[in-house]
Protein backbone atom coordinates (compact mmCIF):
# COMPACT_ATOMS: atom_id res chain seq x y z
CA UNK A 1 0.00 0.00 0.00
CA UNK A 2 1.29 3.34 -0.79
CA UNK A 3 2.01 5.85 2.03
CA UNK A 4 0.17 8.94 2.55
CA UNK A 5 1.72 12.41 2.06
CA UNK A 6 0.59 13.58 5.51
CA UNK A 7 3.02 10.84 7.00
CA UNK A 8 5.48 10.55 4.21
CA UNK A 9 7.61 12.84 5.85
CA UNK A 10 8.60 13.16 10.04
CA UNK A 11 7.25 15.73 12.35
CA UNK A 12 10.45 16.85 12.27
CA UNK A 13 10.30 18.12 8.67
CA UNK A 14 6.46 18.96 8.04
CA UNK A 15 5.42 21.19 4.80
CA UNK A 16 3.31 23.58 5.68
CA UNK A 17 0.87 25.88 3.90
CA UNK A 18 -0.25 29.03 5.71
CA UNK A 19 -3.19 30.41 4.15
CA UNK A 20 -2.36 34.15 5.14
CA UNK A 21 -5.89 36.27 4.36
CA UNK A 22 -5.88 40.05 4.03
CA UNK A 23 -9.59 40.69 3.37
CA UNK A 24 -12.62 37.97 4.56
CA UNK A 25 -14.97 39.79 2.07
CA UNK A 26 -12.72 40.30 -0.97
CA UNK A 27 -11.46 36.61 -0.67
CA UNK A 28 -7.97 38.09 -0.45
CA UNK A 29 -5.87 35.55 0.44
CA UNK A 30 -2.18 34.15 -0.26
CA UNK A 31 -0.38 30.91 0.07
CA UNK A 32 2.99 30.80 2.51
CA UNK A 33 4.35 27.07 1.95
CA UNK A 34 7.24 26.87 4.57
CA UNK A 35 9.44 23.76 4.57
CA UNK A 36 11.27 21.46 7.07
CA UNK A 37 8.93 22.46 10.20
CA UNK A 38 9.72 21.05 13.00
CA UNK A 39 6.13 20.80 14.50
CA UNK A 40 7.43 18.99 17.56
CA UNK A 41 9.81 21.94 18.52
CA UNK A 42 7.92 24.66 16.87
CA UNK A 43 5.31 26.40 19.51
CA UNK A 44 1.97 27.97 17.43
CA UNK A 45 3.35 31.62 18.70
CA UNK A 46 6.61 30.68 16.73
CA UNK A 47 4.59 29.81 13.74
CA UNK A 48 3.08 33.34 13.79
CA UNK A 49 6.49 34.84 13.72
CA UNK A 50 7.45 32.90 11.48
CA UNK A 51 4.60 33.85 8.98
CA UNK A 52 4.46 37.79 9.98
CA UNK A 53 8.60 37.67 9.12
CA UNK A 54 8.27 36.01 5.86
CA UNK A 55 5.77 38.60 5.12
CA UNK A 56 7.76 41.57 6.17
CA UNK A 57 10.85 40.49 4.28
CA UNK A 58 9.89 38.52 1.21
CA UNK A 59 9.10 40.05 -2.34
CA UNK A 60 5.45 40.16 -3.33
CA UNK A 61 4.19 40.73 0.38
CA UNK A 62 4.01 44.23 0.32
CA UNK A 63 -0.27 44.13 0.03
CA UNK A 64 -0.43 41.95 3.38
CA UNK A 65 1.95 44.12 5.23
CA UNK A 66 -0.40 46.72 6.64
CA UNK A 67 -2.71 43.34 8.31
CA UNK A 68 -2.55 42.70 12.05
CA UNK A 69 -2.35 38.99 11.44
CA UNK A 70 -2.90 37.56 14.95
CA UNK A 71 -4.99 34.33 14.51
CA UNK A 72 -4.13 30.78 13.63
CA UNK A 73 -6.74 28.29 12.59
CA UNK A 74 -6.59 24.93 11.37
CA UNK A 75 -8.09 24.73 7.67
CA UNK A 76 -7.32 20.91 6.75
CA UNK A 77 -5.23 18.39 6.70
CA UNK A 78 -4.03 16.66 3.95
CA UNK A 79 -6.93 13.95 2.94
CA UNK A 80 -9.46 15.45 5.00
CA UNK A 81 -12.70 16.99 3.85
CA UNK A 82 -12.32 20.82 3.13
CA UNK A 83 -14.95 23.10 3.81
CA UNK A 84 -16.86 24.77 1.21
CA UNK A 85 -16.44 28.20 2.28
CA UNK A 86 -13.24 29.30 -0.34
CA UNK A 87 -11.70 31.85 2.39
CA UNK A 88 -12.09 30.48 5.77
CA UNK A 89 -14.25 27.38 7.35
CA UNK A 90 -16.69 28.92 9.42
CA UNK A 91 -17.52 26.32 11.54
CA UNK A 92 -14.97 24.78 13.99
CA UNK A 93 -13.82 27.74 16.21
CA UNK A 94 -12.13 24.98 18.20
CA UNK A 95 -9.87 24.69 15.44
CA UNK A 96 -8.12 27.93 16.24
CA UNK A 97 -4.54 27.72 18.00
CA UNK A 98 -5.11 29.70 20.63
CA UNK A 99 -2.50 28.76 23.24
CA UNK A 100 0.64 30.63 22.20
CA UNK A 101 3.09 27.56 23.70
CA UNK A 102 1.87 25.15 22.82
CA UNK A 103 3.64 22.52 19.94
CA UNK A 104 2.31 22.05 16.57
CA UNK A 105 2.79 18.18 16.85
CA UNK A 106 0.80 18.14 20.10
CA UNK A 107 -2.09 20.26 17.94
CA UNK A 108 -2.31 17.31 15.76
CA UNK A 109 -0.56 19.54 12.96
CA UNK A 110 1.32 16.88 10.29
CA UNK A 111 3.08 17.26 7.16
CA UNK A 112 0.99 19.29 4.55
CA UNK A 113 -1.59 20.77 6.80
CA UNK A 114 -3.29 24.45 5.81
CA UNK A 115 -3.64 26.49 8.75
CA UNK A 116 -5.33 30.34 8.07
CA UNK A 117 -3.47 33.07 9.24
CA UNK A 118 -5.95 36.00 9.98
CA UNK A 119 -7.05 39.08 11.66
CA UNK A 120 -9.49 37.61 14.75
CA UNK A 121 -11.11 41.10 14.99
CA UNK A 122 -11.92 40.56 11.22
CA UNK A 123 -12.40 37.38 11.44
CA UNK A 124 -15.46 37.54 14.19
CA UNK A 125 -17.07 40.15 11.52
CA UNK A 126 -17.23 38.15 8.71
CA UNK A 127 -18.38 35.15 10.97
CA UNK A 128 -21.26 37.44 11.98
CA UNK A 129 -21.95 38.66 8.23
CA UNK A 130 -20.36 36.54 5.85
CA UNK A 131 -20.92 38.23 2.97
CA UNK A 132 -18.14 38.35 0.16
CA UNK A 133 -17.88 41.21 -3.01
CA UNK A 134 -15.31 39.14 -4.71
CA UNK A 135 -17.49 39.89 -8.23
CA UNK A 136 -17.11 43.61 -8.08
Amino acid sequence: MEQLSNTARPKTSATLTLRIIKSFEFRTERSLVLHNINLETTTVGQLKDIARTAIATQLGWKPYRNVVLDTLKLYTKAHGAKTTNLIINLDHDDWILEDESEFLANLDLENETEVSVFNRELYSQFQANPQTNWDC
